[in-house]
């Protein structure tokens, strides 16, 4: 054990350990409600007109695309960090380590894209769902809180199919959306880029 630690501390391996932290911590905030698990996708999915943009748009220009940016990100870092590992322990020297780190960085690359290729082929495309048809639903909150800024929630399209939203409830309403509870969707704020939802106690 104090082996394997005193490698983890030595470069590269330190280098992505310390990402790898980071990827650990924010996995721990979605657990607790903190952020959503598509946080940095920008939530742009839905709508036959709708681009990608932000970071889905830059992981699918990497080709990158298959999953959700978070959960595709997570497994470059640990790859990358396992990979860093290996050339902490096999190559010798600050300088050919330094020299190594690109080499890594393109195989966490190639081996992420490989294991998220059979991805495409399981995910359900939601070009052909508009923003209108999810107005009048009721969905359910997926994360701690709703507010002004954040939220979301999870509703099912006409076709079936189900989708993570970004939501958001005016000051007033916010207080009983928490996870877990139901909320009418009630208008789409096109600038914004989400939905107006409302606490709905119908059985």
């Amino acid at each position: 054990m104090g082996g394997f630690l005193r490698t983890a501390w030595e470069f590269p391996a330190v280098l992505f350990g310390s990402a790898l932290v980071v990827v650990l911590g924010y996995w721990l905030f979605v657990l607790v409600g903190g952020v959503g698990a598509d946080t940095l996708d920008g939530g742009g999915g839905i709508g036959a007109d709708t681009p990608e943009a932000g970071a889905a748009g830059a992981w699918a220009a990497l080709g990158l695309r298959g999953a959700p940016v978070p959960l595709g990100l997570s497994l470059l870092t640990v790859i990358a960090w396992f990979l860093s590992l290996v050339v902490a322990v096999t190559v010798p020297g600050t300088l050919l380590r330094t020299v190594a780190v690109p080499f890594v960085v393109s195989a966490a690359w190639v081996i992420t894209r490989l294991l998220l290729r059979p991805l495409r082929h399981l995910a359900r495309r939601e070009e052909g769902v508009s923003h209108a048809e999810f107005v009048g639903r009721v969905c359910v909150i997926r994360t701690g809180r709703v507010d002004d800024r954040f939220g979301q929630a999870e509703a099912a399209a006409p076709d079936g199919a189900s989708s993570l939203l970004q939501v958001r409830a005016d000051e007033a309403l916010a207080a009983g959306l928490t996870a877990g509870t139901r909320a009418l969707i009630y208008a789409y704020d096109a600038e914004g880029g989400y939905f107006l939802v409302a606490p709905y106690d119908a059985p």
